[in-house]
């Protein structure tokens, strides 16, 4: 391809912009953000070639990736794909994926755009935060790909395996059933862990001396972007409340187990659950 947008030049896009660089795929990548900011820091760390408008990269680019929080790229897809020309590819790196698929169901350029979800990211954000390493043998998920033009389906998958990326396609429906327990379900997690500690836990000399592996490798996620993540945790509301109250009853047999001092059912517990290592270690 000879130019690639950027829409969105943080944590997601600018690593994505760097690691197309290091495979060469694209003569041009050119940037689009709306934080003048990232706009210089992006440029200034290489990460593109150039910074415009939106409308200027919809009107010169053979691909525009949007990546941008998930209310962000349901508001600025259509427009996208009201303007772009007929041989442009679109396709956003959103972590959800069912609401953004439903806002351009009926779109007569439906099939120029892919869904999809590269699962890769730290808790850090914006342009400097970015390194092209970020999706090195991880997984993409492409979504409802028979929405798709097979050519464009088939383009995307091959950027993301020029990555060493892992492809793999299912509906956005069940993506997002997923990703509530794998993905957004730890962010919960670590979000009320720090708040408890934070509430609880005012001497932050202790904190700052007795935090362990443990605490630090379970709360990093906490340090996650606001902005991203909030609209994640509305748009899959419904998912995960589900996966919320999977938790809590965990969180309650666990509870009652400690409180009776029942050291055999939690030795059990912690045996059974241990099996997670078993599914985990064939990544």
């Amino acid at each position: 391809m000879k130019t690639i947008s950027i829409i969105g030049l943080g944590l997601i896009g600018g690593s994505f912009a760097l690691a197309l660089k290091k495979v060469g795929i694209a003569e041009n990548i050119i940037g689009v953000d709306q934080n003048e900011v990232h706009q210089k820091e992006a440029l200034e760390l290489g990460i593109v070639d150039e910074v415009v408008s939106l409308d200027r990269a919809i009107q010169i680019s053979d691909l525009i990736v949007i990546a941008v929080p998930i209310n962000a790229i349901q508001n600025v897809l259509p427009e996208i794909l009201d303007k772009i020309r007929d041989n442009t590819i679109v396709m956003d790196m959103g972590s959800t994926k069912a609401g953004i698929c439903r806002k351009v169901l009926n779109h007569p350029k439906r099939k120029q755009f892919v869904a999809t979800h590269p699962i890769a990211g730290t808790e850090n954000s914006g342009p400097k935060a970015a390194f092209a390493e970020l999706f090195l043998n991880k997984v993409a998920i492409l979504c409802d790909v028979e929405q798709s033009e097979i050519d464009a389906a088939n383009k995307v998958k091959k950027i993301y395996q020029s990555l060493w990326m892992n492809v793999k396609t299912m509906s956005s429906e069940a993506h997002d059933s997923h990703i509530a327990y794998v993905s957004h379900l730890s962010h919960i997690t670590s979000f009320a862990l720090g708040q408890a500690v934070l509430k609880k836990e005012k001497n932050e000399e202790a904190i700052f001396d007795m935090a362990g592996s443990g605490f630090e490798s379970t709360v990093r996620l906490a340090k996650s972007s606001p902005d991203m993540w909030t609209p994640i945790f509305i748009q899959n509301r419904d998912n995960l409340l589900k996966a919320i109250d999977a938790y809590q009853i965990e969180i309650s047999k666990i509870r009652k187990m400690i409180d009776e001092k029942d050291e055999k059912d939690i030795h059990q517990y912690l045996k059974n659950t241990n099996d997670i290592r078993r599914i985990l270690n064939k990544k």
